[in-house]
């Protein structure tokens, strides 16, 4: 079994020295969401895990403030 070595992906949120992760920024919030609603898994998105957590805290946060939705409307 060939294993392709891809390239390492960075996180955005260190690369432009985020510190605080702001949840009601829904633009930035959005792209780490998918078309259902789900957030993006660390593996996928690329963000390190101290970021994905602070990440994580801020959808939920946004979610209940009804910022974002907690799934798509279109779904069903």
């Amino acid at each position: 079994m060939a294993f392709i070595k891809g390239r390492r992906k960075i996180c955005r949120f260190c690369e432009n020295k985020i510190e605080y992760i702001n949840y009601k920024d829904e633009r930035i919030l959005r792209r780490f969401t998918n078309e259902r609603g789900k957030i993006i898994p660390r593996r996928v998105s690329g963000n390190c895990a101290m970021h994905q957590r602070k990440l994580t805290r801020a959808i939920k946060r946004g979610r209940i403030l009804a910022i974002l939705a907690f799934e798509s409307e279109s779904y069903r």
